[in-house]
């Protein structure tokens, strides 16, 4: 890790979870940064130092069930509703009364609906990789069941089954992040004719599309190693939770059917990320569900893991963006 990686303050905080473990470096309006499947805090090791040396109070936190941060037994824990409680504890406990929230991958999905949910909190919101699709239409496991035929299953679908996926990842940790990181990484990618990584073979694993042998341009070996090492002493059952509470999460928002998020947004993706494809109709749609969207990129030869393969590019559009909202 470099210096100023080295340089960030690690501490927990009470939270909802139970504790929430965060890493923090430079002072002034604070930035609550929220990763994905499969992360930690350390996905935005490369925006900590920059937006510290921009004037801003740079906070990237271990989502409950991963890390360092508390991780409740039962699966109902890990409801968006919990989730958007402990980031606005966060923003308690470090003796803010605001903060602008940037999330990936399933934090992009945390981020927008702690802006939905917790306006008086979150006064702008950054989404990476995935759009924000309001809560709506049928039940989210139909939808994904439906997507894949009689030879294939959906990762989604996959994953939503409780055990099934920690029994294919868990005995190689390492190895299985490594293909996964790499089969969503623009530099390598399967070719688009290669059987997809997104759906599993009957009776087979997810890994056995993934690529083997290099990492993506963007992973070191150390880097890797850090992953590793946490899901190796957490196991992946709480980060794999968020994907188990897709309908109670669709239940528990009912109220917010169609619901706009209208704060001052951001959206930022990589054009060869399959969640552009996929949820077109869902970017297309931002006009009326993010009515406050300020920026919008769609960035060449960029992947599904943005802020790590682009650091310098997304470091731009990120503090650009921030400069402009109001106080």
């Amino acid at each position: 890790m470099s210096q100023q990686v080295l340089d960030v303050t690690h501490r927990t905080v009470p939270s909802p979870a139970g504790r929430t473990h965060l890493v923090e470096q430079g002072a002034g309006p604070l930035v609550l940064l929220v990763h994905g499947f499969p992360e930690s805090w350390y996905s935005w090791r490369h925006q900590l130092p920059a937006l510290a040396a921009a004037g801003y109070r740079a906070v990237a936190l271990d989502v409950r069930g991963h890390g360092r941060s508390s991780r409740p037994a039962v699966p109902e824990a890990y409801r968006m509703r919990e989730l958007v409680a402990d980031n606005a504890a966060v923003v308690r406990a470090l003796g803010a009364e605001t903060a602008v929230v940037v999330g990936h991958d399933w934090g992009s999905a945390i981020a927008a609906h702690s802006a939905l949910l917790r306006p008086d909190v979150f006064r702008a919101v950054g989404l990476l990789g995935v759009p924000y699709t309001p809560r709506g239409g049928p039940r989210p496991s139909e939808i994904f069941a439906g997507m894949a035929g009689a030879e294939e299953e959906f990762y989604v679908s996959y994953f939503q089954e409780p055990g099934r996926a920690e029994a294919e990842i868990e005995p190689d940790v390492r190895g299985w992040l490594a293909g996964f990181y790499a089969a969503l990484s623009a530099d390598t990618m399967p070719a688009p004719d290669a059987p997809s990584p997104y759906f599993v073979p009957r009776g087979g694993r997810m890994r056995d599309r993934f690529p083997a042998g290099r990492l993506p341009g963007w992973l070191a070996e150390e880097e890797l190693d850090v992953y590793a090492a946490e899901f190796e002493r957490t196991g992946l059952s709480g980060a794999l939770a968020r994907y188990r509470n897709m309908d109670r999460d669709w239940e528990d928002l009912a109220e917010h059917d169609g619901a706009p998020v209208t704060q001052p947004s951001l959206f930022v993706a990589g054009r060869l990320d399959a969640s552009t494809t996929w949820l077109a109709d869902a970017i297309d749609a931002h006009t009326t569900t993010l009515p406050g969207l300020v920026s919008s990129h769609l960035l060449d030869g960029c992947g599904h893991w943005i802020q790590q393969e682009r650091p310098a590019e997304f470091n731009r559009l990120l503090t650009k963006w921030l400069a402009a909202l109001p106080d």
